[in-house]
């Protein structure tokens, strides 16, 4: 039997992607918080469509796990982000939980295209910024990898962050590793985050 080049290659791009993501562990059901703890204003997040969807007043959305205690190290974090006009946003890395405020610990990676924070999507906020912005109403691929002390990011393949070695007061790295937290801005901010998944690179 004759098999069809598109067939041979949509095999070829779904094997090509399920390689890409082994050992990778979905932190996201798509459904519900479960794993997810919100510090704040909890009705400033909500699911819809298989997102998290961040709005509302000041809160933050901690990974905490099956056993509240979740926490990464050496690791490479995968997400899809999506703004909608004049929305800023934020992804947390090596981070605590905490009740309210801005988180104190670890490095925020930015989500804003065109609010008005000059800080756009993909920078280490406040110490590797970015100030190009990419496309609102767009699914943004967001990699954000920690190892041995240097992180990296890249969005839709293009590097925001190259290996930035963290030292003296802009170490916000901890040791033993942190967790992650997705931001709900402002309520004139709506953010989208899916297909959050992880892998420990230990």
């Amino acid at each position: 039997m004759r098999i069809p080049l598109f067939a041979l290659a949509a095999g070829f791009l779904v094997s090509s992607l399920s390689a890409a993501e082994e050992g990778f562990t979905s932190l996201f059901d798509g459904k519900t918080f479960k794993g997810w703890k919100i510090a704040e204003n909890e009705k400033s997040f909500s699911v819809e469509d298989g997102a998290i969807v961040a709005k509302g007043p000041r809160a933050h959305c901690f990974y905490v796990g099956e056993d509240g205690e979740a926490k990464f190290e050496d690791f490479e974090l995968r997400l899809e982000a999506m703004t909608k006009p004049n929305s800023n946003g934020g992804v947390f890395i090596h981070t605590s939980w905490q009740d309210n405020g801005w988180p104190a610990k670890g490095y925020e990676v930015q989500v804003n295209n065109t609010q008005h924070d000059w800080r756009k999507s993909g920078g280490l906020y406040g110490i590797v910024d970015n100030k190009e912005p990419f496309k609102d109403d767009e699914w943004m691929q967001y990699v954000i990898r920690v190892e041995d002390g240097v992180v990296n990011v890249t969005i839709n393949g293009k590097e925001i962050v190259k290996d930035f070695k963290p030292e003296g007061d802009q170490d916000k790295l901890q040791d033993g590793g942190g967790t992650i937290a997705l931001q709900a801005h402002d309520p004139g901010s709506t953010i989208f985050y899916k297909n959050i998944r992880v892998k420990k690179l230990d």
